[in-house]
């Protein structure tokens, strides 16, 4: 299972497509240092998602994504190109949220946005604040 970690404000912003270029301009310094090497690596700036495994567990996998984001969106399968950032991390051109399979959200409010885009997926609050 693949999982990506968003803040629910781009996702709002950018659903159904979710694609790390159209918030370039409101990234902090170190993101954009880690977009250039991205760039200058793969030719491209991914979006990020976790695999977990094994040693890499599904709950590790969200606690990290959530540190992200307040939204957690979780994947069975990939479109390719697939490229393999580090050992649990891979990366993607875009990600289409209406393919997701589940949804993890923090807080309860976000249920209604969900069925706005009528997204039928199973959703789960982690925590509701």
């Amino acid at each position: 299972m693949f999982f990506h970690g968003i803040q629910m404000r781009y996702l709002i912003k950018q659903f159904p497509f979710l694609n790390p270029n159209a918030h370039v301009s409101s990234k902090h310094r170190d993101q954009l240092k880690d977009r250039i090497h991205l760039i200058e690596r793969f030719g491209l700036e991914p979006v990020h998602l976790l695999e977990n495994s094994p040693d890499y567990p599904i709950r590790k996998c969200l606690k990290e994504c959530f540190s992200f984001g307040d939204v957690v969106l979780a994947f069975q399968e990939l479109s390719s190109p697939i490229l393999q950032l580090s050992k649990h991390e891979l990366g993607v051109t875009y990600l289409d949220v209406r393919h997701c399979d589940y949804v993890f959200v923090l807080e309860k409010k976000w249920l209604d946005f969900f069925k706005e885009v009528q997204l039928n997926k199973p959703i789960f609050v982690v925590n509701d604040n």
